[in-house]
């Protein structure tokens, strides 16, 4: 780190310039905001064809008779599922088509296995102690989240280039009974953004757990979400029917970034021992999620490459935001070496790292200058980041003007906080 090869005296001097700079800056009373990956107006709007797709009585009819105006089916139309079958190269046999979130459908999941365990488990989790889950580390809140209001212990699991350490998987999940289940985001991971390698996606599927009710939660959210041309995913659901695993995965998706991310559709893929388990607690908890928007999202995207298509137009409004904080961050940061990102081909986020020890500090001074960012800690459990250098940035809502000018705010704040650390320490 350049600020590390400088004396004292121009430490100090250097301390002063970016000082006076970032006041400068806490004048201009700005308020932007990069916390949340959110589709911006312009992306939810690509999606407005929806809303004309059923005109009358007679376009709410399923290709099965079906009146969706009406109760009944619990698991999805059939052409929603092979809608979700399209994108996910999985069988439309073992998909469930839920509501607008793929997150309540992780959360109920969970929520079933704490009460009724997993299909062929002996006992509900909440009946065997304390029990844990694998975390790959930086990583989504809100999995971390789910867990902690379960009072499930976590584990961090440190992320690699070609995805979490499998070593120190295979050896807690054979090894340790208590380990019921992990987390995964494998593609564009939150907030990485790093695909898992085949060899990664195999090595998940041969999985050999000591206990028997162990889960993947497989939450493949990007799973459409390419900036740069697409990256495939090696298929967990076909290699653990290999492995005789087929028990194994539970995987998540849905439209949220697609089409609507209040209203869109999501599903869960599993085998069929997992889905009737499923649906077995559904048939208490619903009569049937929202066939209307099943249908009409059905009759807008028509099939897997009508939804590709239409993420290509997602994509062309999203490469200019990721571009320009990858930009300045190259800019900079890169030539004073106080930072480290990853610079992700999809998905939402860009995983900043700055120097150990600062992260806090960066997200008070950035918030002094009006620039809101994830709570420091938030991608990891507990919201403890052990060595205190992760940020997840969000580059997707604000417009590129005002993107472009909380980047800067936010690369100041970074050098500021280095170069006060590095001072603290001559």
């Amino acid at each position: 780190m350049y600020y590390s090869q400088i004396s004292k005296e121009q430490l100090n001097d250097e301390c002063r310039a970016l000082r006076a700079q970032y006041d400068e800056l806490v004048k201009k009373e700005l308020k932007l905001d990069m916390s949340r990956g959110k589709p911006d107006t312009e992306q939810v709007s690509l999606s407005d064809g929806i809303l004309e797709t059923l005109r009358s009585g007679g376009d709410c009819i399923s290709e099965n008779g079906t009146d969706c105006r009406n109760y009944g089916v619990l698991d999805g139309l059939p052409e929603a599922k092979k809608l979700f079958s399209d994108i996910l190269d999985i069988p439309p046999e073992n998909i469930l088509v839920g509501g607008c979130s793929s997150l309540s459908l992780m959360y109920d999941e969970v929520v079933r296995a704490m009460l009724f365990g997993v299909a062929g488990g002996k006992l509900p989790w909440s009946a065997q102690g304390k029990i844990k889950f694998l975390c790959p580390v930086p990583g989504y809140d809100r999995h971390f989240a789910i867990c902690e209001h379960m009072g499930i212990e976590m584990i961090n699991i440190p992320m690699g280039q070609d995805g979490p350490d499998m070593d120190m998987i295979e050896r807690y999940v054979s090894e340790d009974e208590s380990v019921k289940g992990i987390w995964c985001v494998p593609k564009y991971s939150n907030p990485e953004g790093t695909v898992y390698s085949d060899e990664t996606v195999r090595r998940f599927a041969a999985l050999k757990p000591k206990a028997d009710d162990f889960r993947i939660f497989w939450d493949n959210a990007y799973a459409v979400h390419d900036l740069y041309g697409e990256i495939k995913l090696a298929n967990l659901f076909t290699l653990a029917h290999e492995y005789g695993n087929d028990d194994l995965p539970i995987i998540f998706t849905s439209t949220s970034k697609i089409s609507y991310a209040g209203a869109g559709l999501a599903a869960m893929a599993a085998s069929k021992a997992n889905i009737d388990k499923t649906k077995k607690s559904l048939a208490i908890q619903t009569i049937g999620y929202d066939k209307l928007n099943q249908l009409r999202h059905v009759k807008y995207f028509k099939n897997a490459a009508g939804v590709n298509e239409h993420m290509k137009k997602h994509a062309a409004l999203l490469r200019p935001k990721f571009e320009a904080v990858i930009r300045a961050f190259r800019d900079e940061l890169g030539p004073l070496g106080v930072a480290s990102w990853s610079e992700p081909r999809g998905g939402y986020f860009i995983s900043l790292n700055v120097v150990p020890g600062c992260a806090k500090r960066v997200y008070e001074l950035a918030r002094g200058a009006g620039v809101t960012l994830t709570t420091v800690g938030a991608t990891f459990p507990y919201g403890i980041d052990p060595l205190d250098r992760n940020l997840r940035i969000a580059p997707s809502y604000p417009p590129v003007s005002e993107l472009k000018e909380a980047v800067h705010v936010l690369c100041l704040c970074v050098r500021l906080a280095a170069a006060e650390r590095a001072l603290s320490e001559k």
